[in-house]
């Protein structure tokens, strides 16, 4: 049976300018993920990586080419659906968690789905249950600052997920986390794969995910060199 990918870019292409010089962020990248799929963007900084998750999050927009997520044509949309696409159709999990410092753990989870127009108690419910999941359920009315590394990173997981969105995205997720703390959360991201269904896709230069991944595009210079490098 033919399954349509979740992701679906073609000739995708990201030039800055710096100068008088133009830099290929993507050089012109081509792949299709399907639903379900783990997988991992591997590279050393600066190749493409982050450019790459950023144009999947709605983020930034490319030079050239086409990108379909979840059946948005992401670059053909106005800057309302673009936020709306950002809000339902993509989650998000950034390296510097990006937790907003004067909110509590409970309303940094909450606060994307309010904004998306959903109704408060059954957001606070839903954003209980992804904390006690998640173990958070101490840390609730904790501020940011008040955290550790891999409590706030769980946080910022728990408020990717609390639009339920079908993609997830993390940019070097584990970055600034030390080893036990990373593992949790490549271990917490593999069981939102495998048991909820959740399409990932991890940018990281390490191996901490290779193991749970079924699938890795390998990026360099802005260039995909090879999208089976899990194989032996």
């Amino acid at each position: 049976m033919d399954i349509s990918p979740i992701i679906d870019a073609e000739n995708l292409t990201r030039i800055y300018r710096l100068g008088a010089a133009d830099v290929a962020g993507l050089g012109g990248v081509t792949f299709r993920i399907a639903p379900g799929a783990f997988v991992v963007l591997k590279g050393n900084s600066g190749s493409g990586k982050s450019t790459l998750l950023a144009l999947l999050g709605g983020l930034d927009r490319p030079t050239q080419g086409r990108l379909r997520v979840a059946g948005f044509d992401v670059f053909s949309l106005n800057e309302k659906d673009l936020v709306r696409y950002r809000r339902r159709v993509v989650g998000i999990v950034f390296q510097s968690f990006n937790l907003l410092p004067t909110l509590t753990v409970l309303e940094n989870v909450c606060l994307p789905a309010l904004l998306a127009g959903f109704p408060l108690k059954p957001t606070r419910e839903k954003a209980l249950r992804w904390l006690e999941w998640l173990g958070m359920q101490d840390r609730l009315h904790h501020l940011p600052g008040e955290l550790s590394g891999g409590e706030a990173q769980r946080t910022a997981i728990a408020r990717a997920l609390i639009n339920e969105p079908p993609v997830i995205l993390a940019d070097e997720p584990t970055g600034n986390l030390d080893t036990r703390n990373g593992q949790r959360v490549v271990e917490i991201l593999g069981t939102l794969n495998r048991d909820y269904g959740c399409t990932v896709v991890m940018a990281t230069h390490a191996t901490v995910a290779d193991a749970v991944a079924t699938r890795q595009l390998c990026l360099r210079d802005g260039l995909i060199v090879d999208d089976q490098c899990l194989q032996p």
